[in-house]
């Protein structure tokens, strides 16, 4: 009990700073309206104005001195509240909002043992990619993280997930015509309202692995003493297949991993109409990369009196860190609810080379260090100016300060580049730069009509980095209630996107010249990457049948782009680099459905895409002469378009018994197609299409404890077996191939407390 005094004045104190700040907010999406499918696809559904019972209502037209609660009932009353309010702070009126909720992650194969981005891929249009990357709606990467509405800051991890779906109590995957109040990263808002002490009381302890030597230890507890709860959690991952195969193997070489997470919620209701909250939450990963068996260099080259190195010797590293706290004040009282938040996140990435294998294979070995701190200030309110309009407003600052430390060795060359020496040289690239946000927006929520309601609003934002840029963005969306059970949505948004600053090197090329890493002839244009600028359009419908048992949608989108965003790896250090296509044309249609009956639930989602860019217009230097003329006179496919993809799943519960099951399919993502004369059209071909099936068993035994159940699961992974390529290994930023893991089998143990 010492210790929960403790941290709840910790807490309490620290608040204490940000009280002094204006009155400000942001929130979080509704966890009050599960679907009994636990996927839901709202069409663009408008934001409700929540209402609860009369004790709540009172607490809502209490005066600012409104007394401390002690009554355990009347905070979890008091909390509901808050949390709808805050959800009504923010809006998604015309966009697309794809719900998963915590019991249908547990139902999943895998359940929380799993990562973020296999939760998200059971989600329409989300596409894999190597290393955990998503793609939604066409675009890479382009994903906005929040806690409770709050903005998470970006950070450099590639492998690592920062993010525990164990922290979820509901996941808003919010895409398509955006309204005011989202910018910055639009291909779509993960937003996620996290776990409660006072709502979810309880804890356990379980022991999860199998294959791949998988071993994946975790635990969680919650509770609450009086107003302040808390929530917190952690896992620790060790297996054989951290990072994709590179050959298909089940057991690839030099793959092992060691990743460990951890989460905490801490909450304080102060009164009927505040409350204070603290998020704390960090992860540190290490991986191997994996290496394909039985190659030589193919370069020609010898360093140091040595020219021959088994691919299987290849020793390459990287170490990823990320640590991030929140600290928000959330005050609804009346017709006014803002929330008011101060952030703070630190990561890094450093890939360790193998310095003789990566200088013989590759022309260059590279140490690479990155860090980026960020400090950001977020406020959201609404209020409420009649039955008919609610207006929301906010702003947005963020600081970054970035380190790029390079140490690379290279070979010198003539000017017909020969090699000249076997004498590796040693480049020191050491830099450091910092970038400012800011961003402010507008907005009103109109109910037209008794079945329409428009949203209209327009936002601001700056930034000024390596680039500077900024954009008056003018947003509008529209919900019309057809009937009782028709809803049709329709949107255009003005996007503007800053490039991802924490990716930019701003490292000098010249350093390299007359080396095997810049031979003579090569392209050393660098121009540095800017906004990308795009006009967006969306329209839908949702259709209930069965009562609310079926729903199902259809959405179609586009977008235009002007110096579209891509990202690509183009050398052995895994870091992403950032580069802008002139222009951008990307659009595409989903199909929705979710029913549930009872104990039985299924959902389905296709989706169709399309997307190009046009003219190479910075990080030239990454292509070669001849493709950036081809890209400059042709619109090409991005490397990161599937053309079609889909993912379903079944759940059915029987006497403590959970049988699911669940699966993905895509056509592929882009490789290089070989012409015939020795040439190739950049993304012009893509890989074969493939099918991934995943199921899942779990039982709870009464063991006659109150906290319940002991719950056993085992899961397979990949059920058939399909070998299929990720990536292949060519294409516009692809540096080697990578597959899907193999099939797998998985059991665990979870024992509650």
């Amino acid at each position: 009990m010492q210790v929960l005094n403790n941290v709840r004045t910790a807490v309490a104190l620290a608040m204490a700073v940000i009280a002094t700040a204006p009155a400000i907010a942001a929130t979080t999406p509704d966890t009050s309206s599960a679907s009994p499918a636990g996927n839901a696809s709202s069409a663009g559904a408008a934001a409700p104005n929540p209402t609860t019972d009369s004790a709540a209502n009172a607490d809502a037209s209490a005066t600012a001195d409104a007394p401390v609660i002690a009554d355990l009932s009347s905070v979890v009353i008091t909390a509901r509240r808050l949390d709808e309010e805050r959800a009504g702070i923010e809006t998604q009126t015309g966009a697309s909002t794809y719900t998963i909720h915590s019991a249908v992650i547990a139902a999943e194969p895998g359940g929380a043992n799993v990562q973020l981005n296999q939760v998200l891929l059971q989600a329409p249009d989300v596409v894999q990619d190597s290393f955990g990357q998503l793609h939604i709606r066409g675009d890479h990467n382009d994903l906005q993280y929040r806690l409770n509405g709050i903005i998470l800051p970006e950070g450099i991890s590639v492998f690592g997930q920062t993010l525990d779906p164990r922290l979820i109590a509901s996941l808003n995957l919010i895409t398509g015509a955006l309204p005011a109040e989202y910018g910055l990263r639009t291909a779509g808002i993960i937003d996620m309202t996290t776990q409660s002490g006072l709502l979810k009381p309880g804890g356990y302890v379980s022991m999860y692995g199998g294959s791949h030597s998988t071993l994946e230890p975790s635990a969680e507890a919650s509770g609450s003493d009086g107003a302040f709860s808390y929530f917190v959690a952690a896992d620790l991952l060790r297996n054989d297949l951290g990072v994709e195969s590179p050959d298909g193997s089940s057991q690839p070489l030099h793959d092992h991993s060691a990743q460990g997470r951890g989460f905490g919620y801490f909450e304080d209701i102060l009164d009927s109409n505040d409350r204070l909250a603290l998020i704390l939450g960090a992860s540190d990963d290490e991986f191997e990369i994996p290496n394909q068996s039985g190659l030589q260099p193919g370069l020609g080259l010898e360093a140091n009196g040595i020219s021959d190195f088994l691919s299987d010797d290849l020793d390459e590293h990287q170490h990823e860190l990320t640590q991030y706290a929140i600290l928000s004040w959330q005050h609804s009282a009346g017709r006014l609810n803002f929330q008011n938040a101060l952030s703070a996140r630190y990561t890094s990435l450093h890939f360790a080379p193998d310095w003789a294998g990566d200088l013989l294979y590759n022309g260059i070995a590279q140490n690479a260090f990155k860090d980026d701190t960020a400090l950001a200030w977020q406020t959201d309110a609404s209020y409420e100016l009649s039955d008919a309009h609610t207006v929301r407003a906010g702003f947005f600052l963020q600081h970054d300060s970035a380190t790029s430390d390079m140490t690379s060795q290279v070979l010198p060359v003539d000017e017909s580049g020969a090699q000249t020496s076997d004498i590796p040289l040693t480049v020191i690239q050491n830099g450091k730069q910092s970038q400012e946000i800011e961003s402010a927006y507008l907005q009103d929520e109109w109910q037209a009509l008794h079945a329409v309601t428009i949203n209209y609003g327009v936002r601001f934002d700056h930034y000024n980095a390596y680039s500077s840029g900024s954009q008056v963005s003018p947003r509008v969306n529209l919900v019309w209630r057809v009937t009782g059970d028709t809803t049709l949505h329709a949107g255009y948004s003005r996007y503007f996107t800053p490039p991802p600053f924490e990716l930019i090197g701003g490292a000098s090329l010249s350093q390299f010249s007359g080396t095997t890493a810049l031979p003579p002839g090569s392209n050393t244009l660098d121009t540095p990457p800017i906004a990308e600028r795009a006009d967006y359009y969306d329209i839908g419908v949702e259709q209930k049948l069965l009562g609310t048992s079926l729903t199902l949608g259809v959405d179609a989108y586009g977008r235009t782009a002007q110096n579209l965003i891509d990202e690509g790896q183009f050398g052995a250090p895994i870091v992403l680099t950032p580069f802008n296509y002139r222009y951008g044309r990307v659009g595409g249609i989903e199909f929705t459905g979710d029913y549930s009956i009872r104990h039985f639930s299924a959902y389905g989602n296709l989706a169709f895409q399309a997307a190009h860019g046009k003219g190479v217009e910075s990080s030239q230097f990454n292509f070669t002469q001849d493709r950036l003329a081809y890209i400059g006179d042709n619109y090409i496919h991005l490397d990161h378009e599937e053309r079609v993809s889909a993912s379903g799943g079944v759940s059915y519960e029987w006497r403590h018994t959970r049988a699911s099951f669940d699966a993905i399919f895509g056509t592929g993502l882009r490789d290089d197609l070989a012409l015939p004369d020795g040439s190739d059209v950049p993304n012009g071909g893509h890989t074969p299409s493939y099918t991934q099936i995943n199921l899942g068993l779990t039982h709870g035994f009464d063991i006659g404890d109150p906290a319940g159940p002991l719950t056993i699961r085992f899961d397979v992974v990949n059920l058939l077996d399909k070998v299929y390529f990720i990536r292949s290994g060519t294409g516009i930023g692809v540096f080697a191939p990578q597959y899907g893991a193999r099939r797998g089998f998985f059991g665990g143990l979870t024992l509650p407390f």
